[in-house]
């Protein structure tokens, strides 16, 4: 059964990576209609476009960890959270989009963990709710 989870991951993560690139060449795009003065270099280009593809691939292959039913959902957010976490520092790091200081890296994880936190509760309301509606449907 675990080879099946792991089979989904890289199929989700395979399917949606792509998406990683197009934005990343989105953003250097819209960055480059607004400042005159920017360029990149052939490097820049790859790391971003190797990099982000890496991000989207673990942002998609890691959705898979909510339907591990083996594991409880604070488990399972907690290593979604660590999953994503990790490949967002790494491209963010690797690509100089934040500086490697101790203290930005704590602003930025601050922000992260907040983020996918409030995600989490919205998600888990908007569930509740739905499920709620669900049984009561079933129950009438």
């Amino acid at each position: 059964m675990k080879n099946n989870y792991v089979k989904h991951f890289f199929i989700r993560g395979v399917a949606f990576a792509g998406l990683g690139p197009i934005i990343a060449g989105f953003v250097y795009w819209m960055i480059d209609r607004n400042l005159p003065d920017f360029t990149l270099t052939g490097w820049q280009v790859f790391l971003a476009v190797v990099t982000t593809y890496f991000l989207a691939f673990v942002q998609a292959g890691s959705s898979v960890f909510e339907q591990i039913e083996s594991w409880s959902p604070a488990k399972s957010a907690l290593i979604h959270l660590g999953c994503i976490y990790a490949a967002y520092i790494l491209t963010y790091l690797v690509n100089s989009w934040i500086p490697f200081k101790w203290e930005v890296i704590l602003i930025f994880t601050a922000i992260f963990v907040l983020t996918f936190a409030l995600i989490w509760i919205i998600v888990f309301f908007i569930t509740k709710g739905t499920a709620r509606k669900l049984n009561g449907k079933l129950n009438a």
